[in-house]
């Protein structure tokens, strides 16, 4: 049992930050505020998971300009696909152990 949960990454433990994640390993890219209402959460709560994942390599960032407007949309990296794969086959062993 201890080497399942050795495996579960901290990096992916918070609620939002799981799903910042399974969005977008799902989606090619995503914006922010979609993002914001997908997860129902505050611009600085969802903008301090984001970098958080960035800094980890998880995410990469991609800012441009639409309409004259910014649009910050975010994707996953290979990093973060391998590292979000493995921690969901941790989370699927160790629920088949009990």
């Amino acid at each position: 049992m201890k080497d399942i949960i050795a495996n579960i990454s901290k990096v992916f433990e918070n609620r939002v930050r799981l799903g910042i994640m399974s969005v977008l390993m799902v989606n090619e890219s995503y914006d922010f505020n979609s993002l914001k209402e997908t997860l129902d959460v505050t611009d600085g709560n969802l903008a301090s998971h984001l970098k958080a994942l960035e800094e980890k390599g998880m995410i990469t960032v991609n800012k441009q300009f639409i309409d004259r407007k910014p649009n910050t949309s975010y994707s996953v990296t290979d990093k973060g696909i391998i590292e979000f794969r493995q921690h969901l086959k941790a989370l699927e062993d160790l629920i088949r152990e009990q």
